[in-house]
């Protein structure tokens, strides 16, 4: 609760922004701050029903919001934990996009794979 000049530590930013100062960037859809995915991952661990979309967003890892590497392994190890209060639509795009990911680099089978995790089957 102190004013903006008196802040004694910096805002916990994904690693990519970690050099940035106390800057906090926003996030252009919901207008959340962006933080670290271990922020996220604390956050989930004191409330169990903690925004997984928050936590999976690939921004909370890397400045390039359509890699989907490390947000897909989260949310299978999550999953594995019995967090499933991801939304279905949301579980699309983390599939879809990975998939898409991998395809562009020519692992089209590892695409395949990936999708097989789609929740909707049609």
């Amino acid at each position: 609760n102190t004013p903006e000049c008196e802040k004694y530590a910096c805002c916990p930013l994904p690693p990519y922004l970690e050099d940035s100062g106390c800057v906090v960037e926003d996030d252009d859809h919901t207008g959340r701050p962006l933080r670290d995915v271990c922020f996220h991952l604390l956050k989930l661990y004191s409330d169990r029903h903690y925004d997984l979309d928050q936590l999976l967003d690939p921004r909370s890892v890397t400045s390039d919001p359509l890699d989907y590497r490390l947000s897909w392994h989260l949310w299978e190890v999550l999953r594995a934990l019995n967090y499933t209060h991801l939304l279905k639509q949301s579980q699309g795009v983390l599939n879809a996009g990975y998939a898409a990911q991998l395809e562009s680099e020519g692992l089209w089978e590892w695409a395949v794979f990936i999708l097989l995790h789609e929740p909707d089957t049609q």
